[in-house]
């Protein structure tokens, strides 16, 4: 039996960032299907639903809420990750086949942009390769934490003739790119920007796009210390943080 999905980007944390083609294809969707990461998350599932309610103008679709299993830990970390998607993989076929009519769409909500740094079209794709279900999905793109933070401090990413890099803190940590100019890196849990040298410059940004957002810039030098103090203030008050930063190496003369 088919079953039909779409993959929607639904922004950063602004509702306003929802496109016309993401509100578009919630209004063909009959079951939502809305993950829980934790009490600490809440506000994310939330705005799942209050994205819901504003946008889909029918009153006949459903949500159907499930639980995300929590990574677990060993020597390799792509392993580690494989066994996750496992998981992830196990809990979604069993939502596409037992919550999902046979006339059905149904709709995956993804934080930004399901191309940066997210799983679900991996998950699927593992779906579809076990052959268990005849899987059909669509992808709706969304604005990325990395574009909100580039609108808030008005600046674009790379500079005249020179590249920009998208990495992760766990890669900043081996050493900063030295074929980039600008790297952006995005679900840094251990500050390493502070690894870098003092005289690159920063922008951070958390909890972008939302009432929350918190937005700091300068020489290295000058507010490692503050962000690492404001990022740790603001993950205490609110149980949880989603933060992404540009770092640039000084200007050639």
């Amino acid at each position: 039996m088919k079953r039909k999905v779409l993959v929607v980007g639904i922004g950063a944390g602004n509702p306003d960032h929802m496109t016309a083609q993401a509100i578009d294809a919630l209004n063909r969707v009959g079951v939502l299907f809305i993950p829980h990461k934790g009490e600490e998350k809440q506000d994310l599932s939330r705005l799942r639903r209050d994205i819901c309610e504003r946008f889909i103008r029918n009153d006949g679709y459903r949500l159907v809420d499930f639980d995300v299993p929590a990574r677990g830990s060993s020597p390799s970390y792509r392993e580690t990750v494989a066994r996750w998607h496992d998981d992830v993989a196990g809990i979604y076929e069993r939502l596409l086949r037992d919550e999902l009519g046979d006339e059905e769409c149904g709709a995956f909500l993804v934080w930004g942009d399901p191309s940066l740094y997210d799983s679900t079209m991996r998950v699927l794709d593992r779906i579809r390769s076990k052959g268990n279900l005849e899987l059909e999905y669509e992808v709706i793109p969304g604005i990325s934490s990395v574009q909100a933070l580039a609108a808030a401090f008005k600046i674009p990413l790379n500079r005249i003739g020179e590249s920009v890099m998208v990495t992760t803190g766990r890669k900043l940590a081996e050493g900063f790119p030295a074929n980039a100019d600008s790297v952006i890196v995005m679900l840094d849990g251990d500050c390493t920007f502070k690894t870098v040298d003092r005289d690159f410059e920063i922008y951070w940004g958390a909890y972008l796009g939302t009432g929350d957002q918190i937005l700091i810039s300068g020489k290295l030098r000058d507010v490692a210390e503050e962000i690492e103090r404001v990022r740790g203030e603001a993950h205490e008050r609110k149980g949880w943080i989603m933060d992404t930063y540009l770092l640039r190496k000084p200007a050639k003369p």
